[in-house]
């Protein structure tokens, strides 16, 4: 539906500033790694803002009987986590950091949804879950609660206020490759995972007006209120970070492009 979408928006919309387009934020990497069906150039679209930003963290059942990151690695145990599909943080990110840290992760893929990986972890099919904090801590409330779900690790750009000291996957790359391509990928699923933007060529003064009101709405004490009574999270950027973002993802340098292809394939 995103592949459709931003197909639509670059190649038919026309850029007047009446046509906006709000799509998952895995389609700029698609774009870098070569995914069939893309016909579209991300760093030409009109960047608008993003009004919520994902956190990812790993967790591991209580009962697989891991302390922390460095005696998970040394002891080298296996554990299965459960993903959604290829280009969902939940494959992505235990893809990324089982190539890059060595993690050793056993992911089981095509569950229909977090809901389904949650009820394979209450049942034991799986002991370990990659997904936004944002989302687990509404979703996965009784697991943490209980103490059944142990956070093990956030794989993030800069830590959550809410884990100042929980361990972070870029603080174990070992050289500038590990962290290239682990940032890479937390950027697609964070900070750049719902961006709104407008079509190539929308004049200037729209799309400064359209950034403007963005903006406007996030700071809107209805709209918070809304959002709040919804539990969701508003956590915004706007348009000139956002496009910066996506230019840090699309100058991937082309050995790295390969490799990481090889890891989301």
């Amino acid at each position: 539906a995103s592949l459709v979408a931003a197909n639509h928006v670059y190649n038919v919309a026309k850029p007047d500033g009446l046509t906006i387009l709000n799509f998952h934020g895995n389609q700029v990497i698609n774009q870098v790694i070569g995914k069939p069906g893309i016909e579209f150039d991300a760093s030409k679209f009109q960047y608008i803002g993003v009004p919520a930003q994902d956190n990812f963290i790993l967790g591991v059942a209580k009962a697989a009987g891991i302390a922390d990151v460095e005696s998970w690695l040394a002891s080298k145990q296996i554990v299965k986590f459960g993903g959604v599909a290829s280009g969902s943080g939940s494959d992505d990110i235990p893809n990324v950091l089982k190539a890059t840290l060595g993690l050793p992760i056993q992911l089981v893929s095509g569950y229909k949804g977090t809901a389904d990986v949650r009820l394979a972890f209450n049942s034991g099919e799986v002991a370990g879950l990659s997904n936004s904090w944002e989302s687990t801590k509404s979703t996965w409330r009784k697991e943490l609660e209980s103490g059944e779900l142990k956070l093990i690790l956030q794989a993030t750009l800069k830590p959550h206020p809410e884990f100042p000291k929980l361990p972070m996957a870029l603080n174990y790359a070992k050289n500038d490759e590990a962290k290239r391509l682990i940032s890479t990928v937390a950027r697609v699923h964070g900070p750049t995972v719902r961006p709104y933007v407008l079509p190539p060529n929308t004049p200037k003064e729209r799309v400064e007006i359209i950034r403007k009101a963005f903006m406007d709405t996030m700071k809107d004490p209805e709209f918070l209120a809304e959002a709040k009574k919804a539990n969701l999270d508003i956590n915004p950027d706007d348009g000139a970070v956002l496009e910066q973002n996506v230019k840090e993802i699309l100058k991937l340098e082309p050995g790295l492009i390969a490799k990481l292809k090889e890891i989301l394939k």
